[in-house]
């Protein structure tokens, strides 16, 4: 059997009628690459930021606002530029459900981040205590018995 068989029968179920159904919450994959003026624009908008990152470098003469000036202008047009493809919407696409999902998380409440740090810290003081007299039961057992037996 084909490995992309496998792979499509695995994330696909079979309903009543007999047709493959997808789950609910499995996105359809965009198929599609960059063409060839993707790649054009990507590589123009790669040149305008490095070109913004060394002219604030070059011009180290001039006032920090100028060179800061130069580095933001790269950033922006070379961002401009590199969201006008393909990969760029996906990129914005892809951050605006990444902060879609950041909202559904529950952050704890400051007791419960206070409580969780202060056990941390007792554990690896707990730890740091063990692990010290470990070493000492250790050299007292090799450097200052077994050694002095040799001698």
């Amino acid at each position: 059997m084909d490995a992309g068989l496998i792979f499509a029968f695995r994330e696909e179920r079979i309903n009543e009628t007999g047709m493959a159904k997808r789950p609910m919450n499995v996105k359809a994959e965009q198929v599609g690459g960059n063409s060839a003026l993707d790649i054009v624009k990507l590589t123009l908008a790669l040149i305008v930021l490095t070109a913004g990152i060394v002219a604030y470098y070059w011009f180290n003469g001039q006032p920090t606002w100028q060179r800061l000036l130069m580095l933001i202008a790269g950033l922006v047009v070379g961002g401009a530029i590199g969201y006008q493809t393909h990969t760029g919407r996906r990129l914005k696409e892809f951050l605006s459900e990444s902060v879609f999902e950041l909202r559904k998380v529950v952050w704890p409440t400051r007791q419960e981040t206070i409580q969780t740090t202060i056990v941390i810290m007792v554990v690896v003081v707990v730890l740091a205590l063990l692990l010290g007299l470990i070493d000492l039961i250790l050299k007292w057992l090799i450097l200052d018995h077994l050694l002095s037996i040799g001698k």
